[in-house]
């Protein structure tokens, strides 16, 4: 045997570790599980769903929250103030929505027009989850079912138009027929959205034909460009036009005036000479014949005076032009 150690026999017992039990150890695993499962954060452009045992019990506002651990409140995070969009026919590259695109746009994007025309159409629906409850509830796959909405709609309306309205000037009115009736069977549906905008993004011709629509669309523009010139021409020369015959026209007007106001002077004149020569015939007579004489002889340069009692020929020398002031 060995001996003790002498270093050991002096030193105290050592104490014993007292043993938890188990069943503080699983209250405690129970404690931190439901404070780590009581509370969440709801983002700021989100609503919170809460389910308890599946159920829909009511839905909260952004921020911090409680709810009942262990899973029997459960939360359903819906972005109810974002902009979400589907694209059809095209795919954005980066996109987040899962059900932004479909899985064959060739197929998406051609259709058949009115006049029995190809086209190849995209375009784009912008859409806001408002009724998140009726959203995850009410229809099963709602971003799918507005989705299989907006091609039907899409469909229907460009199988009423022409090729030419499609691609040229019928392009808001496609947008808005079709934003009226997917709006309307969004709600018949309710699905919980509200479509906000429908645009319409490339519309082309098949390939095969498209150099012939671009030579069409080329003659358009042309036929256009000639229009616009013709109707500045006329713009330009008609209103000249007008204008110098207005000006014509008031001339004409004026000349009229004019001549009526000197016809009805001399009328006016004569009648006023036709009285005095009723009153006195003689002296109106030699009066008219003196005031005659006096208008012609000053432009006579040079006059012969014959008489009978005049016995030679005598030049008449010109008499100088009264004044007016002196004719007066």
């Amino acid at each position: 045997m060995s001996a003790p150690n002498p270093w050991t026999q002096h030193l105290p017992p050592r104490p014993s570790m007292p043993s938890i039990p188990l069943g503080a150890i699983i209250l405690g695993i129970l404690i931190a599980v439901a404070l780590w499962t009581a509370y969440y954060t709801v983002p700021a452009e989100s609503e919170g769903v809460v389910l308890r045992f599946g159920k829909y019990v009511h839905k909260v506002p952004p921020g911090l929250h409680f709810k009942l651990p262990f899973g029997i409140d459960e939360v359903i995070k819906v972005p109810t103030q974002r902009q979400l969009k589907l694209e059809f026919g095209f795919a954005s590259p980066g996109f987040t929505n899962p059900d932004q695109t479909g899985k064959e746009p060739l197929k998406e994007r051609s259709m058949v027009t009115g006049d029995l025309n190809s086209a190849l159409v995209e375009w784009v629906v912008q859409y806001r989850i408002t009724e998140p409850e009726t959203y995850l509830f009410d229809v099963r796959e709602p971003a799918l079912t507005l989705r299989d909405l907006s091609e039907s709609i899409m469909r229907e309306v460009i199988g009423d138009r022409t090729v030419d309205e499609i691609i040229t000037i019928g392009r808001q009115e496609i947008e808005e027929t079709t934003l009226a009736r997917l709006r309307e069977l969004s709600r018949r549906y309710h699905l919980g959205v509200s479509v906000n905008q429908v645009q319409l993004k490339n519309v082309d011709p098949p390939k095969p034909v498209q150099p012939s629509f671009n030579e069409v669309n080329r003659a358009q523009q042309d036929r256009e460009n000639a229009i616009n010139l013709a109707n500045g021409e006329y713009n330009k020369a008609v209103p000249r036009a007008r204008g110098e015959a207005d000006q014509k026209i008031r001339e004409a007007e004026g000349y009229r005036f004019k001549r009526i106001n000197e016809a009805q002077g001399d009328a006016a004149a004569f009648g006023a000479v036709l009285e005095q020569y009723v009153k006195a015939p003689e002296v109106t007579r030699t009066r008219i014949y003196l005031e005659t004489l006096g208008d012609v002889l000053p432009q006579a340069k040079q006059g012969i005076v014959v008489d009978e009692s005049v016995q030679q020929i005598l030049p008449m020398l010109p008499l100088p032009t009264p004044s007016p002031e002196a004719r007066k």
